[in-house]
């Protein structure tokens, strides 16, 4: 039996995009996945904004902490999804990466915040991995 994927989602401070995009692939693929998120410049504390519109969809990231993106990280991941981070996330052969356009929710209200979770709310799904394709 092939390795378990892994999908990494990073972004700046780790506190908003890359927390819910990792909470809805951890929903969506359960234990078929590795998920993992990372951020250059991590925050305290996820955004609350972020913990509330993803508990509205039943998804409970609460317990997630930001953490810092390492080289490591990358190189333990198959896929490595960028939201904004720039030149901050290491690039390294063999990967896959994918640069995702969202807007931050740092700072923003609860309708902004639903905007953001709910234009990847099916994160990974469908990717390629080890020559298969993530689950939906």
């Amino acid at each position: 039996m092939p390795p378990m994927p892994s999908v990494l989602f990073v972004c700046v401070h780790n506190a908003g995009r890359s927390q819910m995009a990792a909470g809805w692939l951890a929903h969506l693929a359960g234990d078929r996945v590795q998920v993992r998120s990372a951020g250059s410049a991590p925050r305290e504390q996820v955004n609350p904004v972020a913990v509330d519109a993803m508990r509205e969809v039943g998804i409970d990231i609460s317990a997630e902490r930001p953490k810092l993106l390492t080289a490591d990280a990358v190189e333990a991941s198959d896929v490595i999804i960028t939201m904004g981070c720039g030149d901050a996330c290491p690039i390294l052969p063999g990967k896959r990466y994918e640069d995702w356009k969202l807007d931050d929710p740092a700072g923003q209200g609860i309708d902004a915040v639903r905007v953001i979770r709910n234009e990847r709310s099916r994160p990974g799904c469908g990717v390629k991995v080890n020559e298969r394709r993530l689950p939906c």
